[in-house]
């Protein structure tokens, strides 16, 4: 536990260089490594709980709802009819927490493949594990390549809630990967992925941007903020094969007492519009 020290967490990774991002710590809930990575959950002074996977911050409780909102409701509400949902990751349960409340979902599928970071969030991350518990919800504890191997021509949408680009996860921002996708989808189906921060790691984002065009007709970015994370801010990549639909535009918009009533507290139609609209030097960089 070097990176705690004096009652404060600070995380460090040369994915941002030159900054650091500390938080003031109540108490440690849990630490301990599965077969895949390291896992903790902290008591934060000023952001709740908090799931840390090799020393980096995936979410707190104090703003993993915009996170989670958006990376599900992007590609959910562009979809016209998103019957049937794939999550590849997302082992903390809040992309299936969001994606059960969406009423035209009847069936998702979710594949992680570590079981302990799921066992540790249904302990100590109930507000986000709470997904798990969705009756339209089947988990299964195994490597997501493989099942999308065996399973294609079969979903609507497909959420990759990813960790950053290192170790393991680096293979879920490869042009093999978006090939992947690409089959495991039907004709008209789409894809959302976790795609960095522009402020440090454009080019990077470039790179998984040209990555996905070379399988999928239409190609979007769209941002949200997650004040906790580096620079406090989330990019999400969304792609469809379906050369007509405009991602930015929502099929499927929900009114106030509904919004209410699922529960939303980041997403709105507005938000899903704005969210595509990009900075001149990402527009250049990307090249919209």
């Amino acid at each position: 536990m070097d990176n705690i020290k004096n009652g404060w967490f600070t995380e460090s990774n040369d994915l941002w260089p030159g900054q650091r991002t500390s938080l003031e710590i109540e108490e440690i809930l849990y630490e301990g490594r599965s077969e895949f990575q390291n896992i903790m959950v902290l008591k934060s002074k000023s952001r709740g709980r908090i799931l840390i996977l090799d020393g980096i911050i995936q979410c707190t409780e104090h703003d993993e709802f915009s996170y989670q909102e958006m990376i599900s409701f992007l590609p959910l509400c562009a979809h016209p009819n998103p019957k049937k949902v794939l999550i590849v990751g997302g082992g903390d349960g809040g992309v299936a927490r969001e994606i059960a409340k969406h009423p035209l979902v009847e069936e998702i599928i979710q594949v992680e493949i570590d079981a302990k970071v799921v066992e540790v969030s249904k302990k100590y991350l109930p507000f986000m594990a709470e997904g798990f518990r969705s009756p339209k919800m089947k988990l299964k504890i195994c490597d997501g390549f493989e099942y999308m191997r065996r399973h294609q021509m079969e979903f609507d949408v497909i959420v990759t809630d990813s960790s950053d680009p290192i170790g393991p996860a680096v293979n879920l921002f490869t042009e093999s990967y978006f090939q992947l996708l690409k089959r495991a989808l039907k004709s008209n189906g789409i894809i959302c992925s976790q795609a960095g921060t522009v402020w440090v790691g454009i080019e990077h984002a470039k790179t998984t941007i040209d990555n996905c065009k070379k399988h999928f007709n239409v190609v979007k970015y769209a941002l949200a903020s997650v004040p906790t994370y580096p620079t406090g801010q989330i990019g999400f990549l969304l792609g469809s094969l379906d050369e007509g639909n405009v991602l930015d535009e929502p099929k499927n918009v929900f009114d106030e007492n509904e919004s209410k009533e699922m529960g939303l507290r980041y997403y709105n139609e507005d938000v899903h519009r704005s969210a595509f609209v990009l900075p001149n030097f990402v527009r250049r960089v990307f090249q919209f």
